[in-house]
């Protein structure tokens, strides 16, 4: 809204300073500024009204050292993240940006099914919240208008590099293709790196190629369901999950920004896409409102995030980095959650494996997600998220490193 008054006011008036808010840097400045400021300002608020209201976080028996006190503690503060996210793009984001637009409905859409999931919790007294089932189902249906969206609008285009060898003498000055509608990633610590999803079909005949879409759909599905769960799971320590989000979302950002801008992207060799340096407005405020979100929740937590940003959280920075077109990174970037996801899975197959074939389940963490694990080996709290924050840090350093590695 400000970025069209201010458009406005330039354009018409001349209005001193009003040119600022055409340059993307300024206005992603602004955006993590207002998001900070919001977060923290009205975070409190919004923790004092769940208080009032004994918005608390039911604690389920697991005997972990500390569980007892965080009984209490006022959860869906995923409402600040939200809040402080979405108000920022409104303000400053060219809100006709198809990118823009889809990650508010990502925003809107999770955030009301984890708001579901903890109303049901807190309210109905229920501490398995909405059925399994259905929150796949709101990740699913997410999934396809996602998929759908960028395999189907128009505007969400790409440009890749035109090889050497066939390059003429005039296309010398342009490093890259016109737009097209080409549903190819980025394939890290690859030389040449375009992966076009079309081959995983066209291998067969190549006139299967328009239906590409059979394949990518589902792919997206899998991609949101994956990291959105696995933020949910890693969101179990105080500032675990919010502070391993910021990490990954700051990198989300570098990317996003180096892919938008036509010389870098011919710099690192990465596909440049159009339109998408949009989204660094987006990321920004995303990242502010992470950060002060982590004002409340390092331990002790004054407030929890619940379902509400867990799967929210989760949801964004998928969609962002399909949009990026760096969604074969996940498992190296988003490696905390990856890790936290496999933990879970391998602890529940082994001991439905060794409870069917000798009579007794058996475990192979003392408890899964990994993160109880270490709590149940007597490591502190603060410790444990601590060094995942490194591992996170260490993780995003070399998600980097391969814009460049070939």
């Amino acid at each position: 809204m400000l970025y069209y008054l201010f458009e406005f006011l330039q354009q018409k008036y001349q209005f001193p300073g009003a040119g600022l808010y055409q340059f993307l840097s300024f206005r992603a400045a602004v955006a993590m500024i207002i998001s900070l400021g919001f977060s923290l300002v009205f975070g409190q608020k919004i923790i004092n009204y769940l208080i009032t209201n004994q918005i608390g976080e039911s604690i389920r028996n697991l005997g972990l050292k500390g569980e007892n006190e965080k009984k209490g503690t006022p959860t869906m503060g995923g409402l600040i993240i939200i809040f402080s996210t979405i108000i920022p793009v409104i303000l400053l984001a060219k809100l006709e940006n198809i990118y823009i637009l889809l990650l508010l409905f990502t925003a809107i859409w999770m955030g009301t099914i984890g708001g579901i999931d903890d109303y049901i919790k807190i309210f109905k007294k229920n501490k398995r919240g909405l059925k399994g089932k259905f929150k796949i189902i709101g990740q699913i249906i997410l999934g396809l208008i996602v998929g759908y969206t960028i395999y189907f609008h128009p505007e969400i285009t790409v440009r890749q590099k035109i090889k050497v060898s066939e390059s003429l003498v005039s296309e010398s000055q342009n490093p890259f293709a016109p737009e097209e509608k080409a549903f190819v990633t980025n394939m890290p610590m690859v030389k040449n790196n375009a992966f076009n999803y079309s081959d995983l079909i066209t291998w067969i005949d190549n006139s299967l190629g328009k239906y590409t879409w059979i394949v990518f759909i589902p792919i997206v599905i899998f991609i949101v369901s994956a990291v959105s769960n696995g933020a949910n799971l890693t969101d179990g320590l105080d500032g675990l999950a919010a502070g391993s989000s910021a990490i990954i979302v700051f990198v989300l950002g570098i990317f996003a920004w180096v892919s938008g801008n036509f010389i870098f992207a011919d710099y690192l060799n990465i596909i440049y896409i159009p339109h998408i340096g949009e989204i660094t407005v987006f990321i920004a405020s995303f990242l502010g409102a992470l950060i002060g979100f982590l004002w409340f929740n390092t331990f002790p937590a004054h407030v929890f995030m619940g379902d509400t940003g867990s799967l929210t959280i989760g949801a964004l920075i998928s969609v962002i980095a399909l949009i990026v077109r760096k969604e074969l990174l996940i498992p190296l970037l988003c490696g905390i959650f990856f890790v936290e996801t496999l933990s879970v899975i391998i602890q529940v197959g082994y001991y439905k494996y060794t409870r069917k074939n000798f009579g007794v389940g058996k475990r192979i963490f003392l408890m899964a997600p990994i993160h109880h694990h270490f709590q149940k080996k007597g490591f502190n709290e603060s410790k444990i998220v601590t060094r995942f924050w490194i591992i996170g840090i260490l993780l995003a350093i070399l998600s980097i490193v391969t814009l460049k590695i070939r």
